[in-house]
């Protein structure tokens, strides 16, 4: 009897969290809109100055939300956080000094003389390690705000306006306070029903 590659082929890696890695992760402070040149700086620094056994990685979380934009639902980009970047590596006196004299970088989150290293928990939160099913799913951003004024453009009672009273996202639903015979209603509808004044 012989027993094929492929049969057991189908079981699935366990997926490693970045905190297993080499080295510690650390949160370095740049000025938000630069994230991009201050990490291709710190890599060319890194290259230059030989520091890639002690410098392993630098990255800028980015999380895919959705936003309407004339009137169509569009998947962007953006930063979780802007003005900060994650570096993983071996702090000492050296890796120190190559990061935070990289131009763009303002200094490291944590104390001035020691630099606080990152939780597992935030580590992982914040590098997107998450379940596929929660991956799959692009956030999204609404283009309104709880208290703003909406125009109902869908339903019994399109062509109305009304006041944002809470924001679902996990739904895509609003409820919006509709005045109805001079009460204000609470109406709940979708994303695509309501537009803005």
């Amino acid at each position: 009897m012989t027993t094929k590659a492929y049969e057991t082929a189908d079981e699935t890696p366990e997926e490693i969290s970045p905190y297993d890695l080499p080295g510690e992760w650390f949160v370095i402070h740049s000025y938000s809109g630069y994230e991009n040149k201050v990490k291709a700086n710190l890599e060319t620094r890194i290259k230059s100055m030989h520091m890639e056994y002690r410098i392993f990685d630098v990255h800028i979380p980015m999380e895919d939300v959705v936003e309407i934009k004339s009137g169509k639902k569009v998947t962007v980009s953006r930063k979780v956080f802007p003005g900060y970047i994650l570096v993983r590596m071996e702090l000492d006196d050296d890796s120190w000094y190559a990061v935070r004299n990289t131009p763009g970088v303002t200094g490291f989150v944590g104390g001035n003389n020691k630099p606080t290293s990152l939780s597992r928990r935030e580590v992982e939160r914040f590098l997107g390690v998450r379940k596929e099913e929660e991956r799959a799913k692009p956030r999204f951003k609404p283009a309104w705000e709880v208290g703003e004024t909406v125009q109902v453009v869908a339903g019994p009672f399109a062509d109305f306006n009304g006041v944002i009273e809470t924001i679902n996202l996990d739904q895509s639903k609003v409820v919006v306070l509709v005045n109805i015979f001079g009460r204000d209603t609470p109406v709940e509808l979708g994303f695509d029903d309501i537009r803005k004044n």
